[in-house]
């Protein structure tokens, strides 16, 4: 885990109350997926390479391997994007304001800030079997503005956070003389 003491335009009295990644499940759904699309073909390969000589002609047996050799390189470079994205994804929550930063592919990545006086709704869901037995789901605030809502995807105890948001902000508000 990352260590954050000092973040970027950090007031003097600012804190982090909250650094949240996606939970440890989400790669694992992504590790299986890339493990089934590895063994399966390469079982496949194996099982007809005994019976059929196509790997020894001439045209057909190059075209195969080159063809074998764009999917595992195909499947590797999505199972890559799919982890950097993973962990990259991070949500830190103070007790002034919530950072947002979500990578997009492998050279994108979106950093955006919300103050906690401006959060109007929050919620948290946890949906499935999984999501359930787990522990993890989205956590989604709202404010006042059409467009601007983060969403925590995939975050451990999402009620727990939803919470302790929902308490910095009354807190915030108390600070800052609002109702």
């Amino acid at each position: 885990m990352m260590d954050l003491k000092k973040l970027p335009n950090q007031q003097k009295h600012e804190k982090v109350v909250l650094f949240l990644r996606r939970h440890w499940f989400a790669p694992l759904t992504i590790a299986l997926t890339f493990i089934l699309l590895i063994v399966v073909p390469a079982g496949l390969v194996g099982y007809f390479a005994d019976k059929q000589n196509w790997f020894s002609h001439t045209t057909l047996g190059p075209l195969l391997v080159l063809a074998g050799s764009m999917y595992f390189l195909a499947v590797w470079l999505i199972a890559s994007i799919e982890f950097t994205d993973y962990y990259l994804d991070t949500w830190i929550v103070t007790n002034e304001r919530i950072i947002n930063i979500e990578q997009i592919g492998l050279f994108h990545r979106h950093a955006s800030e919300m103050h906690l006086a401006s959060i109007q709704d929050i919620t948290s869901d946890a949906e499935g079997f999984l999501h359930t037995m787990f522990n993890y789901g989205q956590v989604n605030i709202q404010t006042a503005a059409e467009e601007k809502r983060f969403n925590f995807k995939d975050v451990p105890f999402p009620d727990q956070v939803k919470d302790t948001i929902l308490k910095l902000v009354e807190e915030d508000k108390k600070r800052h003389g609002q109702k």
